[in-house]
């Protein structure tokens, strides 16, 4: 998935190859839980801008049904500013049960991938 800006600073998701948004999130997710248990993630869109800002974010998961939207808006040009994969899901509540924790999460990063290293490598590409 390729994201873009428009003129008017709207999102713009582009699929590229086979890749289908429903096959990235499921990829995503199997990350995030892989992380959880054999690495180390942060949840939440402030922890997340740190850990992009410090260059120490493996991948960067961002929920699309957030609102107001410019809460997370400005996650992937920090993530493509940084040379980190960001990846959209449809869902904050999926997002945050991939996370662990019992309530929705707005964006989730994985800082020491642990055995999801492999999975995060395939996304990049």
């Amino acid at each position: 998935m390729r994201v873009t800006f428009n003129s008017s600073y709207q999102l713009k998701y582009e699929i590229i190859g086979e890749k289908t948004m429903a096959e990235e999130s499921e990829k995503a997710y199997e990350a995030i839980e892989l992380a959880r248990t054999t690495g180390k993630i942060k949840k939440g869109t402030n922890e997340v801008t740190k850990q992009i800002e410090r260059g120490n974010a493996k991948l960067v998961v961002v929920a699309k049904d957030i609102t107001p939207p410019e809460v997370v808006m400005h996650l992937p040009l920090l993530c493509k500013e940084k040379g980190i994969p960001c990846v959209e899901v449809p869902s904050k509540e999926e997002l945050g049960a991939a996370a662990g924790i019992q309530v929705g999460t707005s964006a989730v990063a994985v800082t020491e991938p642990g055995e999801a290293a492999s999975v995060i490598k395939t996304m990049k590409e």
